[in-house]
């Protein structure tokens, strides 16, 4: 019989790494509540197009990695944005309230070939602002973006450029087609199709080949209208004063077709070829185009996959675990009452673990070690009829007597005090 197994690009997340995934989602929605984002949670199967009409039908989202149920006119959502302003508009959200602030959490799909990082059904925490024009606010949610990396304790790096609008995108975009020709056999295919399509999409190309190709070709930077450049000059004075460091990427541009002015993406050096963890940008026309009212936006969207395996690398590094307290009891009379001892710390806050199958001290030191627990309180048969204890710091193997004698509550305050405080020293 065949063994069962996952589907190539979908993954399960196991026990060892949901710690990581818990403490990310809480950081999330914690700095969500901090900036004034609310939570919206919209279905998983969408009509198609909603994502041609927004992402954009010459895209590669659209083009190749869409799960469509074609005879049904169903697709499974690739990203959260679209998603977001149809529920948006469905439900008149702007005639509630004229500027709207939303997160989100869950699973997108894409049919692309898995890679680390990189799967088919990934997941996604989605920030958006729908009413605002002004460029502190594209500032704003990417400080945002910028503080969430940094409590996670992850570095990252920000690239920023401008995409300019319905005004100076056309005639900046004839130019390109017509800088490119001349070079169009010796761009890859991908890159050969997009350029009477989305000619953009061809200075964002990650093959060496047309990276050197598109090397000297024209900046939009250099064809922003005086608004666009207003703008942008303001996102960038904002992000200098609020301390946020960035690079000028002018060939940096977003793979959708809604994106407007302000762009920019989170990227790393520790993830091989797939730098970006995440990114976003503003979309002014995206609402009033998929028959909303004419509201600007702006958002922002993070690998969840990427930026986990990035948090992995640090807790590697930093050889933590999430065990406050191992209990390594030496006999059954000893097992009693550690039993007892776990229930009434764990009421206390603590994360304690206790093994039950009578193994030896050098055992339970082991399991201790495989839990990265930060002590272990050891309690022999003989020690617990003298009332006491010895407390091990499982980082510097220091041991020091830990007395019993106090009546329970007492000994239980004591010890999670003593805990706690050993741990943040």
């Amino acid at each position: 019989m065949t063994t069962l197994q996952a589907i190539n690009g979908f993954k399960d997340i196991l026990p060892d790494q949901i710690h990581l995934w818990q403490r990310l989602e809480s950081c999330a929605t914690g700095i969500c509540r901090r900036f004034g984002l609310r939570e919206i949670r919209t279905p998983i199967l969408e009509k198609t197009e909603l994502f041609v009409r927004s992402i954009g039908e010459a895209t590669d989202v659209v083009e190749k990695e869409m799960y469509t149920f074609a005879d049904k006119g169903l697709t499974m959502r690739p990203e959260a944005t679209a998603s977001i302003m149809r529920a948006f508009i469905e439900h008149g959200m702007h005639v509630q309230q004229p500027v709207q602030r939303f997160y989100t959490l869950g699973p997108m799909f894409r049919h692309e070939r898995p890679q680390k990082g990189r799967l088919r059904q990934f997941h996604q925490f989605d920030a958006e602002i729908i009413g605002p024009v002004e460029p502190e606010q594209d500032a704003e949610l990417i400080a945002m973006g910028h503080m969430l990396f940094h409590e996670l304790g992850v570095d990252v790096s920000l690239e920023l450029n401008s995409m300019g609008c319905p005004r100076c995108r056309p005639a900046f975009r004839q130019v390109l087609i017509e800088r490119l020709a001349g070079v169009q056999d010796q761009l890859c295919e991908d890159c050969r199709r997009r350029l009477h399509t989305n000619p953009l999409r061809v200075l964002d190309c990650k093959k060496p080949g047309c990276r050197a190709l598109v090397a000297d070709a024209p900046s939009i930077q250099d064809a922003l209208c005086d608004e666009c450049r207003a703008h942008f000059a303001a996102v960038r004075e904002t992000l200098e004063m609020l301390g946020i460091p960035y690079n000028l990427n002018r060939f940096m541009v977003r793979g959708l077709d809604y994106y407007t002015r302000t762009t920019f993406e989170f990227v790393t050096d520790r993830l091989g070829a797939q730098s970006a963890v995440g990114g976003g940008g503003r979309y002014d026309g995206l609402i009033a185009d998929l028959g909303g009212p004419k509201v600007a936006g702006i958002g922002f969207a993070i690998g969840m996959e990427r930026l986990i395996l990035l948090m992995e690398q640090n807790e590697q590094a930093a050889g933590s675990g999430d065990t406050d307290l191992y209990l390594a009891a030496l006999g059954p009379e000893a097992l009693r009452h550690c039993t007892l001892l776990a229930q009434l710390l764990r009421q206390k806050g603590l994360h304690v673990a206790i093994d039950y199958s009578g193994r030896s001290l050098k055992g339970q030191m082991k399991i201790a070690d495989r839990l990265q627990a930060r002590y272990t309180l050891i309690v022999g048969g003989q020690e617990w009829e003298r009332k006491e204890a010895i407390l091990r710091d499982m980082r510097t193997q220091e041991q020091r007597p830990f007395s019993l004698a106090e009546e329970a509550e007492g000994q239980n305050l004591r010890l999670c005090e003593l805990v706690r405080a050993m741990g943040a020293a």
